[in-house]
């Protein structure tokens, strides 16, 4: 168990390979689908200058966005292994005991859980974000603005739901282009493959600083709970 000065900013190397992520580039540059990137629903050039293509729900990158999925989905194992709280403190999740009475989890229980067990109770209490593909372009693209991805935003309240964010990079091939972190102080260097987890709230505020002599390419979304009506039924 992890304790002390943990920072709750994870990079999972070669979470997907390099082929793979390589074959998604191309796939994006030939699709000709990509739009201006957006932040909140709303188009502002000044703040994050990319372009966009919303992959999920689309047949043709279906097959993409599963890949993804699972790359995430096996990170995020990783994850509440490390910091089992991120799925016990915000639910009183309980289970049956030896004597059949519902107890609720301790961390201790994260940990004793195989990973087809822990897979199983993550599919239960989260649902995977929508998928962004994203290019920033060398010397102007970028998302400086320093920003959480946790806010009140749209009627729905799905902005709301967002626990973690990730971010898998596609490429490596330019300069700087790291997220940072700003209470952290940390900058996180893309590199083809890896898959980036945190949490999604104010203490992560980040940006996504501009890649030189290269574009950048990444996939990226969020870890949500489920709604409400899902995880404790009706009324």
């Amino acid at each position: 168990m992890s304790h002390g000065h943990a920072d709750f900013i994870e990079v999972y190397p070669d979470a997907l390979d390099a082929d793979t992520c390589r074959t998604i580039v191309a796939r994006f540059d030939a699709s000709r689908q990509d739009q201006p990137g957006k932040i909140g629903g709303g188009h502002y050039p000044e703040l994050k200058h990319s372009r966009d293509i919303s992959i999920s729900g689309l047949a043709d990158w279906k097959d993409v966005e599963q890949r993804l999925n699972l790359a995430m989905c096996a990170g995020l194992v990783h994850y509440l292994r490390k910091y089992p709280y991120t799925l016990i403190a915000p639910l009183m999740l309980q289970r049956p005991g030896g004597d059949g009475q519902l107890r609720r989890l301790h961390h201790g229980d994260v940990a004793a859980m195989d990973d087809a067990e822990l897979t199983r109770l993550i599919t239960t209490v989260y649902v995977p974000g929508r998928i962004n593909l994203q290019r920033y372009p060398a010397g102007e693209g970028g998302y400086p603005y320093w920003h959480c991805e946790l806010f009140p935003k749209d009627a729905t309240a799905d902005t709301l739901h967002r626990h973690l964010l990730w971010t898998l990079y596609l490429n490596e091939d330019f300069d700087e282009g790291e997220t940072e972190f700003f209470h952290q102080q940390r900058k996180i260097a893309p590199r083809t493959g890896s898959l980036l987890i945190a949490p999604t709230a104010f203490t992560h505020t980040h940006r996504g600083n501009r890649p030189r002599r290269g574009d950048k390419y990444i996939a990226t979304s969020w870890v949500l709970f489920q709604r409400a009506e899902r995880l404790y039924g009706q009324g």
